[in-house]
């Protein structure tokens, strides 16, 4: 090492390594393809199965996991395994910028909640899926197949549409492309009906899914304004697919006026 070089921090090799990864690659791009291998159904992973997921050598990747598990951004199992670390939600729950959306939206959830006694979601447009921010269940509710911070197609679920349909042109026409996956027969993935179910949603203010993902559901969502007026969000509730599923539209356009009025929308 010459003089006026640095040292680099423990457990990241050499100075070249870090400089110069291979194929060069900055190192911040393979610490964030260490995170992307852990999802709902692999919350931990032994270092092994990161390098191979991430694509890394093992040595590389035992190197970094070390690193971030001394930040307390990955967390080491008694049993050795590894999982994100507190200390990384903290700092996404802090700095999120869904937190003034969820503090807004929460109240007017847990109303609507105890009226359909299922699920009652909360969602936002990300890249070409829908994210789901917030997630109210009960014990015996329906199947409802998302999480918090899962995702789904826009094209397969009621607050995907209401999302999609009011996105950018450039937006629909990409979706509208394809492909579209089919989660059940009637999910929509030919492009002529999905074109015409948008105009609906816009014209009635609502989607209703019966049946899209599962066949005993129905997803029902309406979409949250924010102070422009433009579609922030999107509310949805996953009831039972019977003839008292249309019942909950009013429940539901009561429950976001309220929310776009408490984002600072003064049009409802």
């Amino acid at each position: 090492m010459t003089a006026g070089q640095c040292a680099p921090p423990p457990g990241w090799g050499t100075l070249s390594d870090v400089v110069k990864p291979a194929r060069g690659e900055s190192v911040l791009s393979r610490v964030v393809r260490i995170f992307e291998t852990f999802g709902p159904d692999t919350p931990a992973l032994r270092v092994t199965d990161i390098a191979r997921r991430a694509g890394l050598h093992v040595a590389t990747a035992s190197r970094l996991v070390d690193e971030l598990v001394g930040h307390g951004w990955l967390r080491r199992d008694p049993d050795r395994r590894i999982r994100v670390g507190v200390r990384l939600w903290e700092l996404a729950s802090r700095a999120s910028p869904t937190l003034g959306l969820r503090e807004a939206a929460l109240p007017f959830m847990e109303d609507l909640h105890a009226v359909v006694g299922h699920h009652t979601q909360l969602a936002v447009l990300e890249d070409r899926e829908v994210l789901f921010v917030e997630r109210l269940s009960a014990p015996g509710a329906v199947v409802n197949v998302t999480r918090v911070a899962g995702r789904l197609p826009l094209h397969a679920s009621s607050s995907g549409l209401v999302l999609l349909a009011h996105a950018p042109a450039d937006l629909q026409e990409q979706v509208l492309a394809g492909p579209l996956e089919a989660f059940r027969r009637t999910t929509l993935t030919e492009p002529a009906r999905l074109r015409r179910f948008l105009a609906d949603v816009r014209r009635t203010g609502y989607a209703f899914c019966a049946g899209f993902i599962d066949e005993e559901t129905t997803g029902i969502a309406v979409p949250l304004r924010g102070p422009d007026g433009d579609v922030v969000a999107a509310l949805s509730v996953i009831v039972p697919n019977d003839r008292n599923a249309r019942m909950q539209i009013p429940a539901l356009r009561a429950a976001a006026r309220g929310i776009s009025r408490a984002m600072g929308n003064s049009s409802h």
